[in-house]
Formats: structure tokens, C-alpha cells, sequence
């Protein structure tokens, strides 16, 4: 059977010209792609068409003779180019009409901001005669769900992410949930993994892999690996204990590697383990610059850990703010493990934190050596039970905002280590190669 012959798939169309030119990266297609699958509906294909209204009227149209639902992404904004609601109520010739009820909530949101409508606004006003209104909680730009001919259904969404993502969550996937269309009842999980390069976590699980039910996909991410576990049963009950049983079976097999679930993140683990035991954190960063602050601030509640850092970029900064010693400087240079010791030192003393952490390395493009290629970054974790360093070699291929994330995540990775090894007596690991250094030297 040819794909989507049986009316019962849906495709995902995302509308704008930028991603056609590669000045975006489509990485809704892809979020949706996993949300579908979560659900258990069957997804067919994805598509990508400029801001043209004649061949968005043709995409539309062809994919209502194939497939059972539409989403489609972008153009439901307020410029001449957002075409998306128009062309697809021409496509059935359908005429738009005016909802007061949207108009209200555009005017309301604009003015809330400071601003009045312009007139271009009032266009996001429209929708086809019949069409539902999707709401859109953050943005002005509503979506809908529309069923323009029998067995053919329409979900429109903006294509600014997170107004995308809240509006599937508060509406859509009810929708599709109580629309019939999932085979199945789907619980799915999503686990994380850290230190482990996705070929090798692939090999590990490789039977898993194969199986149908619970099924495992794996995922590489910024700097992590992920693998999706997702049932299909009678009920939710039944669905989640087969996840559940999935997940305990992977966590044996890859032990301290898997470091969450879901919604979790590096960060928001340790901050979880330094707030249970009732101790602070502190960062000292040179080649980072802040991302490793950031990615901490960017968990909410962290500012009952997290004390505060120093980007210590120049070594001046590293002596003054942090008391690294000159002579150390000037005896091993700024890129090596007595100087990520002493910043981490440094920055727990400043700020009188239970722990810290500091990098110092060579981000490139230029700037490396022989001795001290790019791509080289000293990583130490000072703390109650002491401080102690190690290097991690990442290489140049991958550019330096790659070396900068992942030099952050190791840190945290680290540091979550540290405290799991005290938390079950094996207490302090100085010595011993980190774990996660494997999967990026």
C-alpha cells in the first residue's frame, strides 16, 4: 500500500520561504515528528514550501487526497507573506470571515504589551467559515482545525516555536487523543544519557532496538544521546508498566550514563542533588564564557543553589577576582589543570559555596598548539571532599560553539558523578578517568 493510501496518516507542511534558503533550522518538523510518534499516529511524510500562495494551495490540495490530518507551520502572522490561512480556505473555496471573539484577544495581548494593533494584525482575525480556533495562550497568531471535506482535517500553528508548543499541548494533542485516530493507547519516555557517543549506546541495547512493543529509538542531542521508549497497550496502566519495565532494564544495562528522564537536564539534576543535600554551587568560567551559568540560571529554582560565578576570561581577571596565583600563569599557562584548580578554589572561597566549578581551554578557532590544541579544556570540581582536574580533548571538527557546550555539560556531568559516588559510599573519585569523558575525546 502506498504511503498515507489509507486515509488514516497525517503529514506535517511547513510554510516559509527561509527554510527553503536553509536560514532557519526546521527543527519544528522535527518536534512534532516526535510528538506524533508518542501519540501512536501514523506519520508519513513532511513537506516544505515557500511563501507562494499558488503552490500552497497545490501542497494543500494534494495532501487532502492522501492523508487523513494535516499540520501544517508558519505564515499566520501579520505580514503580506503570511499566507498560510488564506491559501488553505482557497484551496476549498471556502471565504474567511472575521471572529470578533480573536480580534478581542489580539487587541487585548497587544495593548497588554503597549502597543495598538496595526492594521495588518487584523488579518490574523480570519479564518475559514467553520474552522475551530486553535488558541494561541502566548502569541497573537491563533492556529485552527479545520475539516474542509470529509475524512481531511487541518491543523494550522505558527511557526514560532514555543507559540507552537503551547498550543499542541493545550489543544491539539487532546484532540488527536480523543480523535481515534492513535492505534492504541502510547505512553512513551524519553531517558538521557550522557558520556556515551549514540553508535555505542545503539550497540549496547542493540536487542532492544529490534523489539516491537515497547519499541526504542535512539537520538543524539547537544552533546547527549537519547533513547525514546514507547508503548502500546489496551489501557495507560498496562502501556506504562511495559515502559516501565523497559526503563529498568536499560538503566542496569548503562548504569551512571543515563542521568534523567523527559524534562530533565544536566542542570536541573545537579541543582536537584545540591538542593537535597542543602549545599550551594558556584562557577568559575574562561572558555565558556557564561554557558555553563547559563545553562544553570535557565532552571527555575536555581537561585537556591546557585550563588553566582566569574567569567574569568583574561588572566588578570584570574588572579584579581579568583587569587590564581601569577607565577602558576606564567609556569603552565592559563589552559591546565592547576589553574582550572585554583579558579575553582578561587570562585568557592569568593563566594562560600559548598562547590564549584571551573574550565579553562581552547575553544578555536585559532589559538591552539601542539601542547595545547585546539579543543583541549581542563575541567575541575572542587568541593567538601576536595578539588581534582582532568582534561578533556574535543578536537576542532565540530567548531567552537560545539567545544563550548559540551565542555559545560561535562562539567555538570562531573560534578552530578561526584555527588552520586558520596551519596552511595564510594565517596571521592579523585584519580579515576571521569566517566563521560569517553563519548567526546
Amino acid at each position: 500500500m502506498a504511503d498515507g493510501a489509507d486515509r488514516t496518516g497525517v503529514e506535517i507542511l511547513c510554510i516559509g520561504t527561509e527554510l527553503l534558503l536553509g536560514n532557519i533550522v526546521n527543527g519544528n518538523a522535527r518536534w512534532l515528528a516526535e510528538e506524533l510518534a508518542a501519540l501512536g499516529l501514523p506519520h508519513f511524510r513532511q513537506t516544505v514550501v515557500g511563501d507562494n500562495r499558488d503552490r500552497l494551495i497545490a501542497q494543500v490540495r494534494e495532501i487532502s487526497c492522501r492523508s487523513r490530518v494535516l499540520i501544517t507551520t508558519g505564515g499566520l502572522g501579520p505580514t503580506p507573506d503570511d499566507l498560510t490561512t488564506e491559501a488553505i480556505a482557497a484551496a476549498f473555496a471556502t471565504p474567511l470571515e472575521e471572529r470578533a471573539d480573536v480580534w478581542a484577544d489580539i487587541t487585548a495581548k497587544s495593548r497588554s504589551r503597549g502597543r495598538e494593533p496595526g492594521p495588518g494584525t487584523r488579518r490574523q482575525a480570519l479564518l475559514p467559515v467553520g474552522a475551530t480556533l486553535l488558541p494561541n495562550p502566548t502569541g497573537t497568531a491563533p492556529g485552527m482545525i479545520w475539516s474542509p471535506t470529509d475524512n481531511f482535517t487541518v491543523l494550522t500553528f505558527p511557526g514560532v516555536p514555543s507559540e507552537m508548543r503551547a498550543m499542541w499541548q493545550a489543544t491539539a494533542a487532546p484532540w488527536f487523543s480523543q480523535s481515534g485516530l492513535s492505534r492504541g493507547v502510547f505512553v512513551s519516555r524519553l531517558l538521557r544519557f550522557w558520556g556515551i557517543g549514540e553508535s555505542t549506546l545503539a550497540e549496547q541495547v542493540s536487542d532492544l532496538l529490534d523489539q516491537a512493543n515497547p519499541t526504542v529509538a535512539p537520538y543524539a542531542g547537544r552533546g547527549e544521546v537519547k533513547l525514546r521508549i514507547t508503548a502500546c497497550a489496551s489501557s495507560e496502566p498496562e502501556a506504562r508498566a511495559l515502559v516501565d519495565e523497559t526503563e529498568r532494564d536499560l538503566r542496569d544495562r548503562t548504569g551512571d550514563l543515563c542521568f534523567g528522564a523527559d524534562d530533565d537536564s544536566l542542570a536541573s539534576v545537579v541543582l536537584k542533588h545540591l538542593r537535597v543535600r542543602g549545599e550551594t554551587l558556584a562557577v568559575a568560567e574562561s572558555c565558556t564564557g557564561g554557558g555553563l551559568g547559563s545553562e544553570l540560571t535557565a532552571v527555575p529554582g536555581s537561585s537556591e543553589v546557585l550563588l553566582g560565578g566569574v567569567i574569568a576570561y583574561a588572566n588578570a581577571v584570574k588572579c584579581e577576582l579568583l587569587g590564581v596565583p601569577s607565577s602558576l600563569l606564567e609556569e603552565v599557562g592559563a589552559v591546565s589543570a592547576p589553574v582550572a584548580q585554583a579558579m575553582a578554589e578561587g570562585v568557592r572561597r569568593l563566594t562560600g559555596s559548598d562547590w564549584a566549578l571551573a574550565l579553562t581551554g581552547i575553544a578555536g578557532p585559532g589559538g591552539g598548539s601542539d601542547e595545547k590544541p585546539v579543543g583541549l579544556v581542563h575541567i575541575a570540581v572542587a568541593g567538601p571532599d576536595g578539588c581534582e582536574s582532568h582534561p578533556i580533548r574535543l578536537g576542532s571538527s565540530r567548531g567552537r560553539d560545539w567545544i563550548r557546550l559540551v565542555s559545560a555539560g561535562e562539567a555538570l556531568n562531573r560534578l552530578r558523578l561526584r555527588l552520586m559516588a558520596l551519596e552511595s559510599g564510594r565517596g571521592n573519585r579523585s584519580g579515576d578517568k571521569p566517566l563521560g569523558l569517553g563519548a567526546h575525546s
